[in-house]
């Protein structure tokens, strides 16, 4: 009969402690990639095993991220050596992930987290569970493939969520966003140059984006049915990166105990944090932050809200997930400096 002294059981915990998570990145050439790496670099618990990019492969990571000069050395590849991973990260554009999965197989075992769309709603046969952490954290941490929220999706969600657990929202939300050029992808576009965005502003997919689905679906997770519209107007702004969305609810509730309950509903929440005076996007750009905040006028609810949309509202999320998965402190790696100024 074998025996384990305490000593060699205390090592064995350290040794487990100490294991990093190996990762695979799919799509590592754009934007979300980029800050991917960024953050994965940073992990004290994580490695990156591939960084995978069929136009950039074998170009050193650094000729396409830039900011990492000093503290990289990796190399983009064509090649997705699954079998040496934990978890795989998919930083493809909207549609592929599917298309991927059908002409790849990835081994049962490696967990995937996917930044797309393509799993987001629920449907037969989807196993992907909906990556909010402020509502489906245990689902998530008994996960094997998990769908990242989108990124206005998790803006507006954080500021409606907890409306929804008081059963509020009965009459139509009006919602209005506005983010950073980098929600558009890296890949130029004539809504992205530079010459065109900076000082301007534009709205496009006015009541048709597709974070719509994803939004009322969490919304009805909470309120058990959601009849109301969410009227969603999204903005184009000439900055880089953030979001900041005011939505408007219709209620007799009371300010005071409308705080009350979103300051409950959040008050475990890792990293989204009500706020008792008004915010700014400035005080969540380049961290891992949602802020929320309330004002009552009459019988319209106002909330305001803000994140980054790279990070809590792409890879910071991604990551959280990903630490929740493995068991990980959920706070690991994501100890980020607001830009303040």
């Amino acid at each position: 009969m074998m025996t384990t002294t305490s000593n060699g059981c205390c090592q064995e915990m350290t040794a487990e402690k100490n294991k990093k998570v190996r990762v695979g990145i799919l799509g590592a050439a754009g934007y979300t990639g980029g800050e991917l790496i960024r953050l994965l670099l940073n992990h004290p618990q994580a490695e990156i095993v591939f960084a995978n990019s069929e136009s950039n492969a074998g170009n050193p990571v650094t000729d396409v991220h830039e900011g990492l000069y000093g503290d990289c050395e990796l190399q983009f590849t064509s090649e997705m050596p699954f079998e040496k991973v934990d978890v795989v990260f998919f930083c493809f554009g909207h549609g592929k992930s599917e298309a991927f999965l059908r002409e790849h197989a990835i081994p049962a075992q490696v967990k995937i987290i996917d930044l797309a769309q393509d799993f987001r709603l629920e449907a037969p046969g989807n196993d992907y569970v909906y990556g909010l952490p402020e509502i489906n954290r245990e689902r998530i941490a008994n996960a094997q493939h998990v769908a990242n929220p989108g990124c206005f999706a998790t803006c507006i969600q954080l500021a409606l969520l907890p409306a929804a657990a008081m059963g509020i929202l009965n009459d139509d939300v009006a919602v209005n966003a506005i983010t950073g050029s980098t929600g558009a992808g890296q890949k130029p576009a004539a809504t992205t140059h530079f010459s065109w965005r900076m000082g301007n502003m534009s709205i496009y997919k006015a009541f048709s984006h597709q974070h719509v689905p994803e939004i009322r679906q969490s919304l009805r997770q909470v309120q058990g049915r959601l009849d109301a519209a969410i009227d969603f107007i999204p903005y184009r702004g000439d900055f880089a990166r953030g979001i900041f969305a005011t939505s408007v609810i219709k209620t007799d509730k009371p300010i005071d105990e409308i705080v009350e309950a979103y300051k409950a509903f959040y008050r475990d929440a890792a990293f989204t944090h009500y706020v008792d005076k008004a915010i700014d996007m400035k005080q969540v750009v380049n961290t891992n932050k949602a802020l929320v905040h309330c004002d009552k006028y009459g019988d319209k609810l106002l909330v305001t809200s803000t994140i980054d949309n790279l990070l809590k509202g792409a890879v910071g999320q991604a990551v959280q997930n990903m630490n929740l998965m493995f068991g990980l402190d959920e706070k690991a790696g994501l100890a980020l400096k607001p830009s303040a100024f």
